[in-house]
């Protein structure tokens, strides 16, 4: 279809005016006026209910929100991506991560290719690799069975499978630790091997290319760590396996290529780790674990792909998300997991969020004149108590957030759990209810403080309050609840990008820096000049270069 630009919609136009008489709701008096509003405002999914009625909107506002998604085709592009369409179209590529999780999958041909009987092909091989670590029948060189797995990697293939292997942590099996190097930092990969018998270890290499800088750095690295150890070439092959499309460059580094695990060029980065890129998680909580992750997320994808717009959970928080960004003009937006085993979410959803909608031109191949991604930012409660909710509290910026938190946890201590969540709820309500000046002064005297002293004080305690937020309340966290939970922002964040007309699912913001490192690297340790810096670049080279005792 033809796309109209955003703001000529007439949901966009009519949203612009519904803002103007917005600008003065109050939720509270909004709760005071309507008993049924948090029934009204809340959906379930599975064993997820959405608290969405801390927000503010009303009926108008949601119904123009759901308008403005369905004249922005919403629905037709959700079809075209789960059907096999090319929707990465400056890629030429499908985007196809929910055919990975799909129990049964329908037959689907793209480019010649049919996805469901190549992911199963994939899945069975994973499944039988898994099994052999876990049962003691894959060895090491020397005949011990796997203890340690390393998974290197970088961006997607690294943040998915660590958030999930330390969210699911007590689902672990024994006698198989898991460990994650990334950065290209030598410190990294250098403090993991310390702890690792190279007799008992299996590196996991994880690059679609196999030509990753950081993941071929670290891999090298690993290489020569375990030739050291060992002192064989043939050792390679029995305590490194790929997932990779590469299997010239594989068989290159000494894997055998019957050890490499495939995926697709229709799996991006950031969804991979339902693909081969999950092999890590498979190895940390077993196969029946992995596949009930899957199931979760299936099941995602089936409420996403059925429910009405205004009963499904993504596109709900999407367009709150719209409305937000674009018309109350924040920047940020929090995600605060009342959940310790989910202290990386909020990295990996950074890179979901931002590297997918961090984009200025829209699919029409013109520049934007409006807010796309936020900034996404968090950290696990009650940690970020006691370190930014100053500022959401009483900072001058409005900044949405979610809060999730699980009704039961896995591991409880005393009545810990329930402080958590009453310390949960308790921001979340302070958030909408705020505590007013008059108030304040009124406690401080009643505590014995002069009027006069009451006043002076009280300004600084004010909790402005009428601040939004989501909460997302689940059973616990296991391994099916975990899968629901990424597809929802999965999800969500393919709707912002459906509303704001880009394409989510490039990334050619990363390889600006990519092209430019290697004559620095070069310039690094050369005598001659390499490549035309700055004046700033080429300052910073020559100091590093006197402090590292080389010439100018």
């Amino acid at each position: 279809m033809l796309m109209k630009p955003l703001k000529t919609l007439s949901a966009w136009k009519a949203l612009e005016q519904h803002f103007k008489a917005m600008r003065s709701f109050d939720m509270r008096a909004a709760f005071r006026e309507d008993a049924s509003r948090f029934d009204q405002l809340s959906l379930r999914c599975g064993n997820l209910l959405l608290d969405y009625s801390k927000n503010r909107v009303t009926s108008d506002t949601l119904g123009l929100l759901m308008q403005l998604a369905r004249e922005s085709d919403l629905e037709g592009l959700r079809t075209a991506m789960f059907s096999g369409e090319r929707i990465n179209f400056t890629e030429h590529r499908a985007v196809l991560h929910t055919a990975l999780r799909a129990p049964v999958r329908p037959p689907l041909v793209v480019e010649g290719i049919h996805v469901e009987h190549e992911v199963a092909a994939v899945l069975r091989r994973m499944q039988n690799f898994v099994e052999s670590i876990h049962n003691g029948n894959w060895r090491g060189h020397t005949g011990k069975p796997i203890r340690d797995v390393v998974n290197i990697g970088i961006g997607g293939s690294d943040l998915g499978p660590a958030m999930v292997c330390h969210a699911l942590d007590h689902y672990a099996v024994e006698n198989v630790r898991v460990h994650f190097v990334s950065n290209l930092d030598p410190a990294h990969l250098a403090g993991t091997l310390k702890l690792l018998d190279p007799e008992t270890t299996l590196f996991v290499v994880a690059s679609k290319t196999f030509t990753t800088l950081e993941t071929l750095a670290n891999a090298n690295s690993a290489k020569a760590w375990l030739l050291a150890a060992l002192r064989a070439p043939a050792a390679i092959a029995r305590h490194f396996v790929a997932l990779s499309t590469n299997a010239q460059a594989v068989e290159a580094f000494g894997i055998d290529p019957d050890n490499m695990f495939i995926f697709w060029d229709w799996v991006g980065g950031r969804y991979s780790l339902w693909s081969a890129i999950g092999l890590s998680i498979a190895l940390q909580i077993g196969w029946g674990n992995f596949q009930a992750l899957l199931a979760g997320a299936h099941a995602m994808d089936v409420h996403f792909k059925e429910a009405p717009p205004e009963a499904n959970m993504p596109v709900i928080l999407g367009m709150l998300g719209i409305w937000y960004a674009n018309f109350w003009g924040t920047d940020t937006y929090g995600i605060f997991p009342y959940d310790q085993r989910l202290h990386l979410l909020v990295p990996f959803l950074q890179q979901l969020d931002m590297e997918s909608n961090g984009k200025n031109v829209s699919r029409a191949n013109r520049r934007v004149n409006y807010n796309t991604g936020p900034i996404v930012w968090g950290a696990p409660g009650t940690n970020g108590q006691h370190a930014f909710f100053e500022l959401i509290h009483q900072g001058t910026r409005l900044i949405p957030t979610d809060f999730l938190m699980a009704a039961v946890n896995a591991t409880p201590l005393a009545d810990q759990h329930e402080w958590l969540l009453a310390n949960c709820l308790a921001q979340t309500e302070a958030l909408l209810k705020g505590k007013s000046r008059a108030v304040i002064e009124a406690e401080l005297i009643a505590q014995g403080m002069s009027r006069k002293n009451a006043r002076a004080l009280a300004p600084h305690k004010v909790f402005p309050g009428n601040r939004p937020s989501n909460t997302l309340l689940y059973q616990k966290l296991d391994p099916h609840t975990l899968g629901m939970l990424i597809a929802l922002y999965e999800h969500k964040v393919f709707v912002q990008g459906a509303i704001w007309q880009i394409n989510s699912f490039d990334q050619w913001g990363v390889e600006l820096g990519k092209q430019l490192a290697p004559p620095i690297r070069a310039a690094l340790s050369s005598v001659r000049a390499v490549g035309e810096h700055d004046a700033s670049t080429q300052g910073l080279i020559a100091d590093i270069r006197r402090r590292r005792g080389l010439s100018t």
